[in-house]
């Protein structure tokens, strides 16, 4: 599922905060964004097209929550990332931050525990 960029704030007003109604999204996302209440609708019912969240009618409106985890999406994501950009490969990923940012001691630190972890199992 292909989720845009201007949608994941919507799924991410739900993950965090939902179900909501979409004037409950509008208040988490919408003015932040700089959005009318009109494209926050225009994004849900985007998702509801993707069964990406479901609305349910409530006393008060539709209320919405995802479908998907916010751990599906992000592994998804990330994992079309690597696939596109590192042919599938997870150490040009890591050597590519390391060589374009400087590590902190504790991103280092967390590598060599995730590593040690791994070689554990």
């Amino acid at each position: 599922m292909k989720i845009s960029a201007a949608e994941s704030q919507i799924m991410d007003a739900l993950w965090r905060a939902g179900p909501l109604t979409a004037e409950g999204v509008f208040a988490e996302v919408g003015q932040a964004q700089g959005w009318a209440s009109g494209t926050v609708k225009t994004l849900i019912t985007r998702l509801l097209k993707k069964k990406a969240i479901e609305g349910r009618r409530e006393a008060g409106g539709y209320l919405y929550h995802p479908l998907i985890s916010r751990s599906d999406y992000v592994l998804e994501e990330s994992q079309g990332l690597v696939d596109r950009l590192f042919g599938g490969q997870v150490a040009p990923l890591v050597a590519h931050f390391a060589e374009q940012r400087a590590l902190s001691p504790q991103d280092i630190a967390h590598l060599k525990k995730l590593i040690a972890d791994l070689d554990d199992e």
